[in-house]
């Protein structure tokens, strides 16, 4: 009876192990880039794989941080990674360039970045902007949405003092360097600032006449958008995001602790707060007509030179 039973039990264990390693030769692989160091804006992404989310939908993924934010897209478009986290007119552009790169689904449904003062400082709107320094990082985008707001308030980009101050927007801004910045995320650099003593105050360019967009997406290479892994990849993000909204605080603890030495930090806990509103609910719906819109936008700014059909560079998974 004692070897029937020892028997029962080892088969029993080597069919529970041939399940499991069938499961795990059939989860298929999935490469994400991301766009930057790991920080709350990639809450969804980051509860789903810590809630076993994606390996639930049979899927294995790998999350990489990136040694230079630019080249996320290009690689995927080179075939070197299945997804990456991107920003919607970052894809404008580079699309125009000849990339084979589409967006499926949409992280953060709202613009992040702003133009920001000093909270007590003299600058009320931003018709004070005349004659005053404007810091910025990136050329090119930032200089059009800068652009977009000074002309809803008559002023063009030759009223002010363009200042390139790399990354250092805040440090800019409290040492004096600069007047204002652009470029600024509104959940994160007001935070900094309001922690180191010297609150900001906010423009947000989809109040300043710029065409409302979404900030970050996700986005893979034309060949891959058949996939069915991605309609997967974005239901664990979909169930990730439908949980941090109902339990925010239980959803920060397990975002936080996944990297708890770099994650735990009152910054990231206020950014945490404020990011959560801006994640998309429907990640995978594509609001056509915003898209449109915003390629227009570009258009008219002169950073593409044509807007290319709505259907070869972004499709949504509903």
């Amino acid at each position: 009876m004692n070897i029937r039973k020892t028997f029962q039990s080892t088969c029993c264990a080597l069919l529970l192990a041939t399940s499991f390693s069938s499961s795990a030769m059939a989860a298929e692989k999935l490469t994400v880039l991301l766009d930057w160091f790991i920080n709350p804006d990639h809450g969804p992404l980051i509860v789903a794989q810590e809630q076993g989310l994606f390996t639930k939908a049979g899927l294995d993924v790998e999350m990489i941080e990136p040694a230079d934010p630019s080249l996320p897209p290009k690689l995927v478009a080179a075939g070197k990674a299945d997804i990456a986290v991107s920003y919607q007119p970052q894809l404008h552009v580079q699309v125009n360039e000849g990339l084979p790169l589409a967006r499926f689904a949409t992280l953060v449904g709202t613009p992040l970045n702003s133009l920001v003062v000093l909270a007590d400082g003299d600058i009320k709107s931003i018709a004070d902007l005349k004659g005053k320094k404007v810091g910025f990082s990136v050329g090119g985008f930032e200089d059009a949405l800068l652009k977009a707001m000074l002309s809803k308030h008559g002023l063009t980009l030759k009223d002010i003092e363009l200042v390139n101050v790399n990354w250092s927007l805040s440090p800019s801004l409290l040492t004096g360097q600069v007047d204002a910045v652009i470029g600024a995320y509104r959940n994160f650099e007001l935070n900094q600032m309001d922690i180191e003593g010297h609150p900001g105050r906010a423009f947000y360019v989809e109040e300043e006449g710029v065409p409302i967009y979404d900030e970050l997406i996700l986005v893979t290479h034309t060949d891959k958008r058949d996939n069915p892994a991605l309609k997967k990849f974005v239901s664990a993000i979909e169930a990730a995001t439908v949980f941090i909204i109902n339990h925010p605080d239980e959803a920060w603890e397990i975002f936080r602790d996944s990297d708890k030495k770099k994650l735990d930090n009152e910054l990231n806990k206020r950014a945490w707060k404020d990011t959560l509103r801006r994640f998309s609910l429907r990640p995978a719906a594509l609001d056509k007509a915003r898209y449109n819109k915003f390629a227009e936008f570009m258009l008219e700014q002169k950073l593409i030179d044509k807007v290319p059909a709505l259907d070869d560079y972004a499709f949504g998974l509903e």
